[in-house]
Protein backbone atom coordinates (compact mmCIF):
# COMPACT_ATOMS: atom_id res chain seq x y z
CA UNK A 1 0.00 0.00 0.00
CA UNK A 2 1.07 3.69 -0.63
CA UNK A 3 2.17 5.99 1.77
CA UNK A 4 -0.37 8.38 0.22
CA UNK A 5 -2.98 5.27 0.87
CA UNK A 6 -1.99 4.71 3.92
CA UNK A 7 -2.62 8.87 5.04
CA UNK A 8 -5.77 8.93 3.35
CA UNK A 9 -8.24 7.91 6.78
CA UNK A 10 -6.60 10.81 8.23
CA UNK A 11 -8.14 13.37 5.50
CA UNK A 12 -11.22 11.87 5.93
CA UNK A 13 -10.64 12.21 9.65
CA UNK A 14 -10.04 15.67 9.93
CA UNK A 15 -12.70 16.51 7.31
CA UNK A 16 -15.48 14.70 8.15
CA UNK A 17 -15.06 13.57 11.95
CA UNK A 18 -15.00 10.20 10.63
CA UNK A 19 -12.58 6.89 9.76
CA UNK A 20 -12.54 6.02 5.84
CA UNK A 21 -13.88 2.79 6.98
CA UNK A 22 -16.71 3.87 8.69
CA UNK A 23 -18.07 5.87 5.90
CA UNK A 24 -17.66 2.94 3.08
CA UNK A 25 -19.10 0.16 6.17
CA UNK A 26 -22.78 -0.27 5.81
CA UNK A 27 -22.54 -3.02 8.17
CA UNK A 28 -21.53 -3.75 11.87
CA UNK A 29 -17.88 -6.06 11.27
CA UNK A 30 -18.23 -9.19 11.12
CA UNK A 31 -16.31 -11.96 13.23
CA UNK A 32 -13.88 -12.34 10.30
CA UNK A 33 -13.75 -8.92 10.11
CA UNK A 34 -12.12 -7.92 13.45
CA UNK A 35 -9.70 -10.82 13.31
CA UNK A 36 -8.69 -9.15 10.25
CA UNK A 37 -7.73 -6.31 11.90
CA UNK A 38 -5.79 -8.08 14.56
CA UNK A 39 -3.64 -9.88 12.19
CA UNK A 40 -2.87 -6.57 10.39
CA UNK A 41 -1.51 -5.02 13.31
CA UNK A 42 2.02 -6.35 12.73
CA UNK A 43 2.24 -5.39 9.00
CA UNK A 44 0.81 -1.60 10.18
CA UNK A 45 3.81 -1.90 12.41
CA UNK A 46 6.52 -3.33 10.24
CA UNK A 47 5.81 -0.27 7.95
CA UNK A 48 4.95 2.30 9.91
CA UNK A 49 6.83 2.21 13.31
CA UNK A 50 9.78 4.15 13.56
CA UNK A 51 11.90 2.43 15.50
CA UNK A 52 12.31 -1.18 14.20
CA UNK A 53 16.23 -0.49 14.61
CA UNK A 54 15.64 -1.07 18.16
CA UNK A 55 15.38 -4.78 17.26
CA UNK A 56 17.41 -8.24 15.79
CA UNK A 57 17.23 -7.72 11.91
CA UNK A 58 15.09 -4.69 12.24
CA UNK A 59 11.79 -6.93 12.83
CA UNK A 60 9.55 -5.98 15.44
CA UNK A 61 8.97 -9.10 17.94
CA UNK A 62 6.22 -11.60 17.57
CA UNK A 63 5.46 -14.39 19.73
CA UNK A 64 3.77 -18.07 18.46
CA UNK A 65 1.06 -17.32 21.88
CA UNK A 66 0.17 -14.16 20.43
CA UNK A 67 -0.15 -15.05 16.91
CA UNK A 68 -2.56 -18.02 18.62
CA UNK A 69 -4.36 -15.05 20.21
CA UNK A 70 -5.42 -12.85 16.68
CA UNK A 71 -6.34 -16.13 15.51
CA UNK A 72 -9.47 -16.20 17.72
CA UNK A 73 -10.34 -12.71 17.83
CA UNK A 74 -14.34 -12.18 17.25
CA UNK A 75 -15.23 -8.74 18.29
CA UNK A 76 -14.39 -5.74 19.89
CA UNK A 77 -13.22 -6.44 22.98
CA UNK A 78 -11.35 -9.14 22.35
CA UNK A 79 -9.79 -7.44 19.43
CA UNK A 80 -8.57 -4.48 21.79
CA UNK A 81 -7.28 -7.10 24.18
CA UNK A 82 -5.32 -8.50 21.73
CA UNK A 83 -4.13 -5.00 20.22
CA UNK A 84 -2.83 -4.16 23.84
CA UNK A 85 -0.32 -7.35 24.48
CA UNK A 86 0.35 -7.21 20.68
CA UNK A 87 1.83 -3.65 21.38
CA UNK A 88 3.83 -4.62 24.61
CA UNK A 89 5.93 -6.43 22.90
CA UNK A 90 7.60 -3.23 21.52
CA UNK A 91 8.60 -2.41 25.03
CA UNK A 92 7.63 1.37 23.96
CA UNK A 93 5.96 3.94 26.50
CA UNK A 94 4.57 5.77 23.46
CA UNK A 95 2.43 3.25 22.07
CA UNK A 96 -0.50 2.66 22.80
CA UNK A 97 -4.24 2.41 21.73
CA UNK A 98 -6.78 4.58 21.39
CA UNK A 99 -8.86 2.99 23.36
CA UNK A 100 -8.66 1.08 26.78
CA UNK A 101 -10.39 -1.07 29.70
CA UNK A 102 -10.60 -0.50 33.23
CA UNK A 103 -8.33 -2.69 33.91
CA UNK A 104 -5.72 -2.09 31.25
CA UNK A 105 -1.64 -1.20 32.62
CA UNK A 106 -1.58 2.80 33.50
CA UNK A 107 0.45 4.72 30.21
CA UNK A 108 3.73 5.43 31.57
CA UNK A 109 4.66 8.12 32.26
CA UNK A 110 1.64 10.33 32.56
CA UNK A 111 0.26 7.96 35.41
CA UNK A 112 3.25 6.89 36.82
CA UNK A 113 4.96 8.30 40.04
CA UNK A 114 7.79 5.67 40.13
CA UNK A 115 10.80 5.62 37.77
CA UNK A 116 12.27 2.33 38.58
CA UNK A 117 15.72 0.90 37.21
CA UNK A 118 17.26 -2.70 37.04
CA UNK A 119 20.65 -1.73 38.61
CA UNK A 120 22.30 -5.49 38.57
CA UNK A 121 20.15 -7.56 40.67
CA UNK A 122 17.98 -4.96 42.39
CA UNK A 123 15.43 -2.52 40.88
CA UNK A 124 16.28 1.41 42.17
CA UNK A 125 13.85 3.85 42.64
CA UNK A 126 15.58 6.95 40.56
CA UNK A 127 12.50 9.25 40.67
CA UNK A 128 9.50 10.50 42.32
CA UNK A 129 6.74 12.11 40.87
CA UNK A 130 5.59 15.36 42.90
CA UNK A 131 2.47 15.51 44.61
CA UNK A 132 1.90 11.54 43.98
CA UNK A 133 0.54 8.60 46.61
CA UNK A 134 4.63 7.76 45.94
CA UNK A 135 5.89 10.71 47.23
CA UNK A 136 3.03 10.83 49.72
CA UNK A 137 4.24 8.06 51.39
CA UNK A 138 7.95 8.70 51.72
CA UNK A 139 9.23 7.23 48.17
CA UNK A 140 12.59 8.50 47.67
CA UNK A 141 15.01 8.29 44.84
CA UNK A 142 17.88 5.59 46.25
CA UNK A 143 14.97 2.56 47.55
CA UNK A 144 15.20 -0.13 46.50
CA UNK A 145 11.65 -1.70 45.06
CA UNK A 146 11.41 -5.12 46.27
CA UNK A 147 8.18 -6.37 45.02
CA UNK A 148 4.84 -5.89 43.80
CA UNK A 149 2.28 -7.58 44.79
CA UNK A 150 3.70 -9.75 47.06
CA UNK A 151 6.05 -10.91 44.11
CA UNK A 152 9.62 -10.36 43.92
CA UNK A 153 9.88 -7.72 40.91
CA UNK A 154 12.36 -9.90 39.45
CA UNK A 155 9.85 -12.92 39.33
CA UNK A 156 7.26 -10.15 38.28
CA UNK A 157 9.06 -9.11 35.40
CA UNK A 158 9.91 -12.47 34.32
CA UNK A 159 6.20 -13.17 34.26
CA UNK A 160 5.12 -10.07 32.37
CA UNK A 161 6.80 -10.68 29.41
CA UNK A 162 6.26 -14.76 29.73
CA UNK A 163 2.28 -13.90 30.02
CA UNK A 164 3.37 -12.62 26.13
CA UNK A 165 4.82 -15.71 24.94
CA UNK A 166 8.46 -14.40 25.60
CA UNK A 167 10.64 -16.50 27.62
CA UNK A 168 13.44 -14.31 28.25
CA UNK A 169 13.08 -10.39 29.86
CA UNK A 170 12.90 -7.98 26.72
CA UNK A 171 13.07 -4.92 28.15
CA UNK A 172 13.23 -5.15 32.25
CA UNK A 173 13.12 -1.32 32.60
CA UNK A 174 9.88 -0.91 30.51
CA UNK A 175 8.00 -3.70 32.61
CA UNK A 176 9.06 -2.88 36.00
CA UNK A 177 7.47 0.44 35.64
CA UNK A 178 4.49 -0.13 33.78
CA UNK A 179 4.06 -2.84 37.09
CA UNK A 180 5.05 0.07 39.63
CA UNK A 181 2.66 2.08 37.80
CA UNK A 182 0.12 -0.36 38.11
CA UNK A 183 -3.87 -1.91 36.96
CA UNK A 184 -5.92 1.33 36.20
CA UNK A 185 -9.02 0.02 38.19
CA UNK A 186 -7.11 -0.79 41.68
CA UNK A 187 -4.62 0.55 44.50
CA UNK A 188 -0.73 -0.84 43.93
CA UNK A 189 0.91 -3.39 46.79
CA UNK A 190 4.51 -2.44 46.27
CA UNK A 191 7.73 -3.23 48.51
CA UNK A 192 10.40 -0.94 49.44
CA UNK A 193 13.53 -0.66 51.27
CA UNK A 194 15.98 2.10 51.92
CA UNK A 195 19.45 1.43 52.25
CA UNK A 196 19.37 -1.25 54.69
CA UNK A 197 16.59 -0.09 57.04
CA UNK A 198 13.52 -2.54 57.15
CA UNK A 199 10.52 -3.08 54.00
CA UNK A 200 8.24 -1.53 54.16
CA UNK A 201 4.68 -2.63 52.85
CA UNK A 202 2.70 0.05 50.99
CA UNK A 203 -0.95 0.16 49.32
CA UNK A 204 -1.13 3.17 47.31
CA UNK A 205 -3.49 4.30 45.11
CA UNK A 206 -3.75 4.13 41.18
CA UNK A 207 -3.32 7.60 40.00
CA UNK A 208 -6.48 7.34 37.44
CA UNK A 209 -8.13 7.01 41.25
CA UNK A 210 -6.20 10.24 42.40
CA UNK A 211 -7.46 12.90 40.14
CA UNK A 212 -5.17 16.17 39.61
CA UNK A 213 -6.37 19.64 41.16
CA UNK A 214 -7.38 21.96 38.27
CA UNK A 215 -4.55 24.61 38.63
CA UNK A 216 -5.33 25.83 35.37
CA UNK A 217 -2.57 25.18 32.03
CA UNK A 218 -0.16 27.30 34.00
CA UNK A 219 1.13 27.72 37.40
CA UNK A 220 2.93 31.92 37.55
CA UNK A 221 5.73 32.55 40.68
CA UNK A 222 8.45 35.23 41.08
CA UNK A 223 11.56 34.82 43.30
CA UNK A 224 14.83 36.00 43.26
CA UNK A 225 15.86 33.65 40.45
CA UNK A 226 13.37 34.95 38.03
CA UNK A 227 9.77 34.59 36.87
CA UNK A 228 9.27 31.05 36.95
CA UNK A 229 6.05 29.41 34.62
CA UNK A 230 5.13 25.65 35.34
CA UNK A 231 3.45 23.70 32.79
CA UNK A 232 0.42 22.04 34.34
CA UNK A 233 0.64 18.98 31.95
CA UNK A 234 -1.05 21.46 29.92
CA UNK A 235 1.22 21.26 26.67
CA UNK A 236 -1.97 19.61 24.45
CA UNK A 237 -4.20 22.13 25.72
CA UNK A 238 -4.64 25.00 23.07
CA UNK A 239 -6.00 27.29 26.76
CA UNK A 240 -2.25 27.23 27.30
CA UNK A 241 -0.94 29.87 24.69
CA UNK A 242 -3.43 32.67 25.68
CA UNK A 243 -2.05 31.95 29.63
CA UNK A 244 1.16 31.68 28.64
CA UNK A 245 1.09 34.72 26.53
CA UNK A 246 -0.89 36.58 29.48
CA UNK A 247 2.19 35.19 32.05
CA UNK A 248 4.44 36.49 29.83
CA UNK A 249 2.86 40.53 30.23
CA UNK A 250 3.91 39.83 33.68
CA UNK A 251 7.90 39.51 32.99
CA UNK A 252 10.10 42.45 33.41
CA UNK A 253 12.20 43.82 31.19
CA UNK A 254 15.38 41.79 30.67
CA UNK A 255 14.22 39.02 33.36
CA UNK A 256 14.61 35.86 33.34
CA UNK A 257 12.14 33.72 32.47
CA UNK A 258 12.62 30.33 34.21
CA UNK A 259 9.99 27.63 32.48
CA UNK A 260 8.99 24.55 34.32
CA UNK A 261 8.23 21.20 32.16
CA UNK A 262 8.96 18.80 35.04
CA UNK A 263 5.08 18.24 35.25
CA UNK A 264 4.69 17.39 31.29
CA UNK A 265 4.16 13.62 30.69
CA UNK A 266 1.20 13.75 28.93
CA UNK A 267 3.34 15.71 26.01
CA UNK A 268 1.38 18.20 23.90
CA UNK A 269 1.24 19.10 20.37
CA UNK A 270 4.00 21.33 18.24
CA UNK A 271 1.34 24.27 18.05
CA UNK A 272 1.51 24.83 21.44
CA UNK A 273 5.19 24.67 22.09
CA UNK A 274 5.83 26.91 18.98
CA UNK A 275 3.57 29.52 20.70
CA UNK A 276 5.80 29.33 23.76
CA UNK A 277 9.42 29.15 21.67
CA UNK A 278 7.79 32.33 19.30
CA UNK A 279 8.62 34.21 22.66
CA UNK A 280 12.19 33.80 22.55
CA UNK A 281 13.43 34.45 19.09
CA UNK A 282 13.80 37.30 16.61
CA UNK A 283 13.66 35.49 13.53
CA UNK A 284 13.05 32.03 11.99
CA UNK A 285 14.96 29.03 13.83
CA UNK A 286 15.43 25.33 13.68
CA UNK A 287 14.33 23.40 16.43
CA UNK A 288 13.87 19.98 15.54
CA UNK A 289 14.25 17.83 12.97
CA UNK A 290 11.85 15.08 11.24
CA UNK A 291 12.85 11.84 9.66
CA UNK A 292 9.62 9.91 7.82
CA UNK A 293 10.26 6.16 8.06
CA UNK A 294 7.19 4.47 6.40
CA UNK A 295 8.24 6.79 3.10
CA UNK A 296 12.22 5.78 3.31
CA UNK A 297 11.31 2.01 3.58
CA UNK A 298 8.57 1.79 0.86
CA UNK A 299 10.72 4.06 -1.67
CA UNK A 300 14.31 3.22 -0.38
CA UNK A 301 14.46 7.37 -0.77
CA UNK A 302 15.01 9.45 2.78
CA UNK A 303 13.04 11.98 4.02
CA UNK A 304 13.79 14.34 6.36
CA UNK A 305 12.92 17.87 7.56
CA UNK A 306 13.85 20.68 9.77
CA UNK A 307 10.81 22.43 11.70
CA UNK A 308 11.28 25.96 12.58
CA UNK A 309 9.66 28.40 15.10
CA UNK A 310 8.92 31.94 14.08
CA UNK A 311 8.11 34.87 16.44
CA UNK A 312 5.25 36.05 16.78
CA UNK A 313 4.32 39.81 16.20
CA UNK A 314 4.11 42.01 19.03
CA UNK A 315 5.27 39.02 21.56
CA UNK A 316 8.98 38.91 22.21
CA UNK A 317 11.23 38.85 25.59
CA UNK A 318 15.21 39.71 25.30
CA UNK A 319 16.14 37.92 29.14
CA UNK A 320 17.51 34.74 29.33
CA UNK A 321 15.78 31.56 29.36
CA UNK A 322 15.85 28.52 31.82
CA UNK A 323 14.80 25.03 31.35
CA UNK A 324 13.76 22.55 34.28
CA UNK A 325 13.02 19.01 33.19
CA UNK A 326 13.13 15.72 34.67
CA UNK A 327 11.47 12.06 34.34
CA UNK A 328 7.83 13.42 33.73
CA UNK A 329 8.70 15.80 30.71
CA UNK A 330 7.85 13.92 27.95
CA UNK A 331 7.01 13.78 23.86
CA UNK A 332 6.43 17.46 23.14
CA UNK A 333 7.75 18.44 27.26
CA UNK A 334 10.86 17.04 25.29
CA UNK A 335 10.76 18.46 21.84
CA UNK A 336 10.26 21.52 23.85
CA UNK A 337 13.27 21.24 25.85
CA UNK A 338 15.47 20.44 22.92
CA UNK A 339 13.90 23.60 20.69
CA UNK A 340 14.68 26.08 23.83
CA UNK A 341 17.90 24.45 23.88
CA UNK A 342 19.18 25.22 20.12
CA UNK A 343 17.52 28.65 21.00
CA UNK A 344 20.43 29.04 24.06
CA UNK A 345 18.61 28.29 26.79
CA UNK A 346 19.76 26.77 29.68
CA UNK A 347 18.01 23.22 30.43
CA UNK A 348 18.67 21.40 33.76
CA UNK A 349 17.04 18.25 35.63
CA UNK A 350 17.76 15.43 33.01
CA UNK A 351 17.28 12.67 31.90
CA UNK A 352 14.20 13.03 30.53
CA UNK A 353 11.08 10.68 29.87
CA UNK A 354 12.90 9.65 26.64
CA UNK A 355 9.66 9.05 24.63
CA UNK A 356 10.64 7.87 21.29
CA UNK A 357 9.08 10.05 17.97
CA UNK A 358 6.29 12.08 17.06
CA UNK A 359 2.89 9.61 17.36
CA UNK A 360 0.75 9.07 14.39
CA UNK A 361 -2.62 7.77 14.52
CA UNK A 362 -3.29 4.40 12.58
CA UNK A 363 -7.07 3.02 12.45
CA UNK A 364 -7.52 -0.15 11.77
CA UNK A 365 -9.94 -0.81 8.67
CA UNK A 366 -12.76 -2.68 9.73
CA UNK A 367 -13.04 -1.60 13.35
CA UNK A 368 -11.93 1.64 13.64
CA UNK A 369 -9.70 1.04 16.08
CA UNK A 370 -7.43 3.24 16.80
CA UNK A 371 -3.50 2.58 16.60
CA UNK A 372 -0.73 4.90 18.38
CA UNK A 373 2.64 4.38 16.88
CA UNK A 374 5.56 6.97 16.36
CA UNK A 375 5.94 7.45 13.07
CA UNK A 376 8.49 10.14 12.97
CA UNK A 377 12.10 9.86 14.42
CA UNK A 378 12.81 13.00 16.42
CA UNK A 379 16.09 14.84 16.89
CA UNK A 380 17.87 17.92 18.02
CA UNK A 381 18.84 20.77 15.55
CA UNK A 382 22.90 19.27 16.23
CA UNK A 383 21.14 15.85 15.26
CA UNK A 384 21.00 14.04 18.92
CA UNK A 385 17.77 11.69 18.77
CA UNK A 386 15.61 13.60 21.48
CA UNK A 387 15.48 10.50 23.60
CA UNK A 388 19.34 10.84 23.91
CA UNK A 389 19.19 14.13 24.46
CA UNK A 390 21.25 15.30 28.16
CA UNK A 391 21.53 18.69 29.45
CA UNK A 392 24.73 20.72 28.81
CA UNK A 393 26.56 20.54 31.42
CA UNK A 394 26.37 23.58 33.23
Amino acid sequence: MSLLKRLAPFVALTAFGLPLAALAQTSAPTAEDFRSDARSIEALVAANYAYLDRFPLGQAPMTERLRGEADVVHDRTTLLRYAERRLALLADAHVITGSSFSDSWAIVPSYADLWVEPEGDAYRVTAVREGSPARAADVAPGDRLVRIDGVPVAEAVAAYWRDLGLESVADAGYAVRVLAAGRRDRPRRLTVQRGDGPQRELALPNLYAAPRPDTGPITTTRGRDGLTITFNDSLGDDRTIAAFDAAMTQARRNETIILDLTDTPSGGNTVVARAVMGWFVSEARPYQVHRLMAEERETGVPRQWIEEVLPRPGRHHAGAVRVKVGRWTGSMGEGLALGLDAQGAQVTGCPMAGLLGAIYDFRLEHSGLTIKLPAERLSSVSGVPREDFRCPAS
